[in-house]
């Protein structure tokens, strides 16, 4: 029969130390897979929702550049022939999204991935203390 939880670990036989050992451990183990997955859910949302106002604002100012090219290639169109002030600000725009492109592709290669920071910070906490606890 197992001894009630709240007597002092001097007081429990080996059997009964190891019984509480393997309960805690596994306690401690659920706790954390249960935080790592709330941290991970909770940064996904972050994620989703900052996702989703980039797509919408990037929409609205692609609207914005249209105009804009629109406007610079009739700027032009006052001093050179239509199809060349096209083809300049075309030109001009390809070479902006290259380097757009190439920066974006360093960032993204350079970034971590996501992962439950606070959660592996805890269990690192938890293996040091057992380790020195063990001692």
């Amino acid at each position: 029969m197992t001894e009630p939880a709240h007597h002092l670990p001097e007081d429990m036989s080996t059997a009964q130390l190891l019984e509480r050992l393997t309960e805690q451990t596994s306690l401690l183990v659920r706790q954390e897979v249960q935080h790592a997955t709330a941290e991970m859910k909770e940064k996904g949302t972050r994620l989703g929702i900052g996702l989703g106002l980039s797509g919408a604002g990037t929409v609205v100012a692609l609207f914005g550049v249209g105009a804009l090219v629109a406007a610079a290639v009739l700027a032009l169109d006052l001093v050179l022939a239509a199809w060349l002030a096209a083809l300049i600000v075309g030109v001009v725009i390809v070479a902006v999204g290259a380097v757009l492109a190439l920066v974006g592709v360093q960032r993204a290669r350079a970034a971590v991935p996501p992962m439950p920071e606070d959660t592996m910070a805890s269990v690192q906490r938890d293996v040091q203390t057992v380790k020195e606890n063990v001692k």
